[in-house]
């Protein structure tokens, strides 16, 4: 499996959960934890491997997934620390699906085709080491890695280099 496979899969399934969300079914504390654990992971997986790897492919939409990571995860910790029995809860996981989508879709649309271009063979390496980074990073929880110096927070800084 590709690199860009494995992220698409990923919003497939945040997309997957933000939905149950909307619909607040009854298993909202269960679908909020998979949320943040899952969101939190696919964003160091993509700072700590994949934007690295594809910088010099697009290093203006690099640069911004970087900006788009930490506006959700700012909406995300907000909707953490909410109640779903808030009246502000569903405004704030549609808030949070909004964020997430444009940013999903500029990174399908716009950075995956030519990753794959970039990356080549190197694509499947890439990937399996993004799945295990992200069974560990998922095992650790969404407050160890997304909380204060955790590995959300600490690879969010976008490198200084400019490649063309």
């Amino acid at each position: 499996m590709k690199a860009t496979e494995l992220l698409k899969r990923q919003h497939d399934e945040v997309k997957a959960i933000l939905k149950l969300l909307e619909k607040a079914n009854g298993q909202t504390n269960a679908l909020l934890e998979k949320l943040a654990n899952n969101i939190a992971a696919h964003m160091v997986i993509e700072q700590e491997l994949f934007y690295p790897a594809v910088l010099k492919v697009k290093e203006s939409l690099v640069l911004e997934g970087y900006e788009e990571h930490a506006v959700a995860r700012f909406a995300l910790k907000r909707l953490m620390k909410s109640s779903p029995d808030d009246h502000t809860f569903k405004a704030k996981v549609t808030t949070l699906r909004e964020i997430l989508e444009h940013h999903m879709e500029e990174e399908e649309d716009e950075l995956f085709p030519r990753a794959d271009k970039e990356l080549g063979e190197n694509s499947e390496g890439l990937a399996e080491e993004m799945k295990a980074l992200f069974q560990q990073t998922v095992k650790a929880g969404y407050a160890r890695t997304i909380g204060r110096g955790g590995p959300a927070v600490t690879s969010a800084v976008a490198p200084d280099v400019h490649v063309g």
